[in-house]
This record gives structure tokens, sequence and C-alpha cells, in this order.
């Protein structure tokens, strides 16, 4: 019997209520049952985000090394099987075996120890990540994937009444500044597959690949889109525009639809904050401003 984190269920309790007690209520249950069905013995320690429990393992019948993924169905989540096996280790984790049923999946191990956050140099980090985005958003988004102009037009309907709830008038224009540039996009919302959670703590090495991302919360849109977690990763305000710059010169893209976008993730973050009851963190707020100030030529 493995002990479930009480991080987990905390996170489970808070985000998701009742189905996030019963989705941990049953996971002793569901780790056993995909041991036995799958013939995985235990190998390590279990390991969570907020979402998910991932468990190390090993496939009995050929001592494959392998991650037994177990998390709570979501509209983020339900794409992930799909756009792994489409990307199929190019540039991500490979998929093993999925379970439509319960969204259970086998993954391929990767190292734990050895995430992104643990380079040293932050714009390695970056070009990193850059050079990852180029292999994930070379395709196009399969038919069924959750949409970002359905995404982007439903934070626009929102954002009149939020903007009523920022009582600081510099906040309120910035965030009125975001939901603008994103009216200039929203009708051309790209067809790629992205990634959208590719920040520095979602690329693990591996010994096949030096870098591989995990845990995708796949949409089709504008590679722009996926921008602002290598902007916000180690945060440094003076190197915003230059991570900005460098990621959309290694992915070839237009860098006023690429800022738009972007500032799109601060319109989406504030949005959460906002009817979350909380304050817009300084640092977002900073990297609108840098964005918005910004005009660098293009790539």
């Amino acid at each position: 019997m493995i002990d479930i984190p009480e991080e987990l269920a905390a996170a489970q309790e808070r985000y998701n209520g009742d189905k996030g007690r019963e989705f941990i209520a049953g996971l002793p249950t569901l780790l056993e049952d995909f041991l036995e069905r799958w013939d995985l013995g235990p190998d390590g320690s279990p390991m969570h985000g907020v979402a998910a429990l991932v468990l190390p393992v090993v496939r009995r019948a050929d001592g494959t090394r392998a991650a037994l993924k177990l998390q709570l169905l979501d509209d983020e989540s339900a794409g992930e099987p799909v756009a792994l096996r489409l990307w199929d280790g190019d540039g991500a984790v490979r998929l093993l075996d999925h379970d439509p049923v319960t969204h259970t999946m086998l993954l391929e191990r990767l190292d734990s120890t050895r995430m992104l956050s643990t380079l040293p140099g932050t714009r390695d980090a970056v070009l990193v990540i850059a050079g990852l985005l180029a292999h994930l958003t070379a395709g196009p988004a399969p038919a069924g994937m959750r949409r970002l102009g359905d995404i982007a037009r439903a934070m626009l309907d929102r954002t009149p009444e939020a903007l009523k709830r920022i009582p600081d008038p510099e906040v309120r224009r910035t965030v009125a500044d975001c939901a603008a540039a994103v009216r200039e996009v929203v009708d051309e919302p790209g067809d790629r597959l992205l990634h959208w959670d590719l920040h520095d703590e979602n690329v693990l090495a591996s010994e096949r690949a030096p870098w591989l991302a995990i845990d995708p919360k796949p949409l089709a849109g504008d590679p722009g889109f996926e921008l602002w977690p290598a902007l916000d990763n180690r945060f440094d305000a003076d190197e915003i525009t230059w991570r900005f710059d460098a990621m959309t010169d290694v992915l070839g893209l237009d860098r006023a639809r690429a800022r738009a976008w972007t500032l799109g993730r601060l319109l989406q973050n504030s949005l959460w904050d906002i009817e979350d009851g909380r304050p817009i963190e300084p640092r977002q707020l900073e990297i609108a401003h840098r964005l918005r100030t910004h005009r660098s030529r293009q790539p």
C-alpha cells in the first residue's frame, strides 16, 4: 500500500471539492488495480503535483522502467494522451499505455531529479524550451482538441465584469490593454498543437534525449500562446525582452502576434486571480509592461 501525499489531497479538495475528495479516496484501489492489470512493480517513492500522482514502476515482463500517472480527468488534461501519441516521443515523454475510462497513463521513465529548473543558465533554459516548442508546435492539432479561439472569446466575455473588480486604475488599464491585444488576434487563433504549460519544471532529462516535455495541457492555437511560462520561470525583469525575442526567433513567430497572445496569457491568469479573489502578482504585471513597451525587430 502506498501512502497518498497529503499535499495532493489538500490540492484536490481545494480545486475540485467533492470530486477531488472522491478521487483521492479511490486512489489506493485504482493504483493497485493498474499495478495488477499492467503487471507493474513499484520502483520508488510516489511523486505528485497539484493534480496527479506519479509512481515509478517496472514492467515485470521485460524490466522496462516506466511511470504510472493517475489524475482526475478535466478539460485541460483530456487531450494529454492524444497529444503524446501524436508527438510520439519527439520532444515529449513517450506514452506507453493509456486507459480511457480512468485516464490512467503509463509513461516512459525520465529523470525526475534533473528538471530544467536545475540548469544554471536561465538563458540556456529558455533556449531549450524554445527548441522543444519548435518540435511540439510543428503540426496541426487533431479534431476535437480544445481550441484557443473558444478560450479567448470566453476570456473577452468575462473581462468587463472582471475589470469592475480591480480597484487600482493602473492595474485595471493593464488588464484592459491585454484584452484589447487579444481582440486584435482572436479571429485568427491558429491551429497548431500546443503544450500550454511548458515551464522549466515540466521539462526533464532522459537517457534518449537531453530534455523532454511532460504534463501537457494541450489545445489548438497560435504558438505565441506558449511563451508565457518561460518569461515567468526564475523571473528576472531585465531578461523578459531577451527571452521573448529569443523564443520568437527560434520559433519563427511574427512578434506582434506573439506579443498579443502572450498578453492573452496575462489576461487568462488575471481573470483566474480576480474571480478567486486574489491580487494579480506584480511580476506578471511587469512582464506585460515590458512587452507592451518593447519594440523589437522581426526575426
